[in-house]
């Protein structure tokens, strides 16, 4: 092996000048903001908290946008909405101490969901709490101190990064944003101490950023042995989940699947990832008893980005009796459920492999297995008197425009829409999935909305989930984000407010719809500027147990 490179590695004469006549009272903050924009970063997201004093200024010097939430969680779910969307790795400020602990539900979620953010926060002291670092005095704020917090972010983060002194700031960082990126993305935690922040610094103007995010290909003597079982296989059906998504392979899902002849489901996290109308296509019915039939019965299934887990396993009901390949890029998502050839791998790449592996596999009947099976479900649901349901669900998709992110809470009308709506494109529909925290819709949407405020964003609540993230109706109508948000009428408490009222009362318009006027109220909404509140207040319910068992 050689180390010889061609890189050019003399700095730049505009990097050379930075260094060498850097601008006064630069502090470590000042690092970590230069480092952040060094990397690529544009927009930082923060909560009200006590993070290091002159952030927001450093935040000003470089040019990077600051998008303030009220509420920690809140600013953590809009941080992991704008990783999922943009693809990049989002930055978090959180507070000093404790207070730390309220993004912890938040980056949860987004360690399920594999959304890239960085959060950094500063810890009250270097030398443990209750001591100042070398040439500082005792911090005193007993009420910050918190033993070990990074261990308590390592059991739901992707990886941290303990910083310790000024010179290590640039490389941790950078170290941790490549770790959000590499695949499986997820989030990571970068551990300040607040005097190696409040510090003035030696340490040059940061000018250098790039980082080389690592590739997951599938070994090839499991690629070989995939496509062998793909190819002989009479009844090869495929499940594909949210890493199809991430990786950006619902084109390679699609050649495949017509290549092998093979039947798909989408998973809730896999929306869009094939096409709703395609023939070979079972859209989201995954906990259908009709279509778990179709996949149990399968010689081979391919299962693509999905660990299985409760939402697409009929709540564990889901027994296939074929031989299963799962590719993962979450090595512990990995065969946790079922039994398989497990290949541990980016979605895309393994999907590429297939295809330069696999033959050509003929089978004119799987178009017909598939219609049997869509009209089975049609005929399930039409049996339980839900026309209702359906046709809130319809109105939503005939306001959306195709393309449209929206960002769901755990509500009745999320769970039909995870089996029923037709998302149009991948990535278009977000979910709590991994914490299942209700609140998440309306500040994810907002994150997606300072993602890219050109186009609207809808956010989906039930009316009393709805009360978690009432305060972000501050945020939105301060940043003017494009984010319309629908309430729902759950009642699971029985009491709520007026949300048209108090929507209004924070400077936000707000309309009163039904299930006749729903389209064109939300498409309304939709195509204006600026934030807004449609109030549904009809009870929508459930369809009764779609799986065995």
């Amino acid at each position: 092996m050689t180390h010889d490179h061609d890189l050019v590695l003399r700095p730049t004469a505009a990097q050379t000048e930075a260094a060498l006549d850097p601008p006064p009272g630069r502090t470590g903050t000042d690092l970590v903001v230069e480092t952040l924009a060094a990397l690529g970063a544009t927009t930082v997201f923060g909560a009200p908290g006590r993070p290091a004093p002159g952030v927001l200024d450093a935040l000003h010097r470089t040019g990077l946008r600051h998008v303030g939430l009220r509420t920690v969680c809140d600013a953590g779910f809009a941080a992991d909405a704008y990783g999922r969307v943009t693809g990049e790795a989002a930055p978090l400020l959180v507070p000093s101490g404790p207070g730390a602990l309220a993004a912890l539900a938040a980056l949860q979620e987004a360690r399920a969901a594999s959304a890239p953010v960085l959060a950094i926060g500063g810890q009250v002291t270097g030398a443990g709490p209750g001591h100042g670092g070398p040439g500082h005095p005792r911090d005193l704020s007993e009420l910050r101190e918190l033993p070990d917090r990074d261990g308590v972010f390592r059991g739901v983060v992707k990886s941290v990064h303990p910083v310790r002194t000024q010179s290590q700031i640039p490389s941790a960082i950078a170290e941790a944003w490549t770790s959000a990126l590499t695949v499986p993305h997820g989030p990571v935690w970068v551990d300040v101490p607040r005097h190696v922040l409040l510090a003035e610094t030696p340490v040059p103007v940061v000018t250098g950023g790039d980082t080389f995010p690592e590739e997951l290909p599938p070994r090839p003597e499991l690629t070989a042995v995939a496509a062998d079982l793909l190819g002989r296989a009479e009844r090869p059906a495929i499940v594909a989940g949210g890493g199809v998504v991430r990786a950006d392979a619902s084109g390679k899902l699609r050649q495949l699947a017509e290549r092998i002849q093979a039947p798909v489901v989408t998973t809730s996290g896999g929306k869009g990832a094939f096409p709703w109308t395609h023939p070979l296509s079972l859209r989201s019915w995954s906990a259908d008893r009709h279509t778990a039939e179709l996949l149990e019965d399968a010689d081979v299934l391919l299962v693509i980005g999905s660990g299985l887990g409760e939402l697409s396993s009929g709540a564990g009901t889901f027994e296939p009796r074929g031989r299963i390949v799962q590719i993962q890029a979450d090595l512990g998502k990995l065969e946790s459920h079922h039994p398989a050839l497990g290949i541990h791998a980016d979605a895309r790449l393994a999907l590429q492999a297939l295809l330069e592996t696999v033959g050509e596999r003929r089978d004119e009947a799987a178009p017909e297995r598939v219609r049997a099976v869509l009209t089975e479900a049609r005929a399930r649901l039409a049996a339980q008197d839900l026309t209702l349901e359906q046709d809130v669900v319809a109105a939503v998709r005939e306001a959306l425009p195709t393309g449209t992110p929206s960002f769901w809470d755990p509500t009745v009308l999320t769970c039909w829409a995870w089996s029923a709506l037709d998302a149009r494109a991948p990535g278009a529909m977000h979910s709590a999935q991994g914490a299942g925290v209700p609140g998440y819709g309306f500040p994810a949407a907002l994150g997606a909305a300072a993602a890219d405020p050109t186009r609207p964003v809808l956010a989906v609540s039930g009316d009393d989930g709805a009360l978690h993230a009432v305060a972000e109706l501050a945020t939105a109508r301060q940043y003017d984000l494009n984010v319309t948000w629908l309430v729902t009428g759950d009642g699971g408490h029985g009491t709520g407010p007026d949300h048209v009222a108090l929507a209004e009362s924070f400077g936000v318009p707000g309309v009163r719809t039904s299930p006749q006027t729903l389209a064109a109220d939300l498409a309304k909404a939709l195509a204006a500027p600026g934030p807004s509140v449609v109030v549904l207040p009809t009870a929508l319910r459930m369809p009764a147990q779609a799986h065995p068992g």
